[in-house]
């Protein structure tokens, strides 16, 4: 689904990400993990082709997206709690917006149905001027699933939000996974979303895999016990190690 081999991406004097090689397969859920600066934000900007890396390539769905960008990306969804909501559309007319965009002819059923999934059907009404952090995050993420992406893209998507619309997010992805297959590959901050949704975990440091497995065998190969004492213990030293999993030499 998602295969981005030596990534690299220099600012300046700093090199944000050294030689990443990444592959999420279908259906797999996986947390891009790693302290402030650890280059996660960087890696994704790359893997959605906003941002051109120096060196290393990445393909989306057997779509080069150097040389095939269209393609790829329409196989992508993003959402992330900070992109804004236009607010003098009402919910359901902002959806269908999108829709129109992605080429859908028949939007309202899939509109329906996302609402649903998140438990924001009485949303569909509303002007952007009425809604909460948490509702927008929710719409943002409706949006970016209307097209039924292959691969779905998340940066922070529960940041700043209530527990309970929190976990309304856990759920309706959880549920998006099983149903339609789709590749989940999120950034957090919050551990119980990790926990929760995701099967696999990938943290960064300076801008180079450090782990990369199963939460718990993750864990236990830093000698923590639980994967917030791993990213603790990152963000203090804020350096590789030698405690890798899988084929990262």
């Amino acid at each position: 689904m998602l295969e981005a081999r030596g990534l690299v991406k220099d600012y300046r004097r700093d090199r944000a990400v050294d030689g990443v090689d990444l592959v999420v397969r279908a259906g797999e859920r996986v947390a891009l993990l790693g302290p402030n600066g650890a280059g996660k934000t960087t890696t994704l900007l790359m893997i959605l082709g906003v941002v051109s890396p120096d060196a290393g390539a990445v393909t989306i769905c057997g779509f080069d997206l150097a040389h095939h960008r269209s393609q790829a990306a329409e196989c992508v969804g993003f959402a992330a709690g900070y992109l804004p909501l236009t607010e003098r559309m009402r919910v359901r007319e902002y959806l269908r917006l999108y829709a129109q965009l992605y080429g859908i002819a028949e939007p309202n059923p899939l509109i329906d149905e996302g609402l649903e999934r998140f438990r924001i059907a009485d949303l569909a009404g509303a002007m952007g001027t009425e809604l909460s952090s948490g509702q927008r995050t929710l719409i943002g993420i409706v949006r970016a699933t209307l097209h039924r992406p292959r691969l779905l893209v998340l940066d922070e998507p529960t940041a700043s939000l209530d527990p309970d619309v929190a976990q309304r997010v856990r759920g309706g992805l959880l549920d998006l996974c099983d149903r339609d297959g789709t590749a989940l590959l999120m950034t957090s901050h919050d551990m119980s979303d990790v926990i929760q949704v995701c099967e696999r975990v990938v943290f960064l440091s300076h801008g180079r895999i450090v782990a990369d497995g199963p939460p718990e065998a993750v864990a236990s190969a830093y000698g923590r016990g639980d994967l917030e004492g791993v990213f603790l213990h990152l963000a203090e030293r804020h350096e590789p190690t030698g405690a890798q999993q899988s084929d990262h030499p």
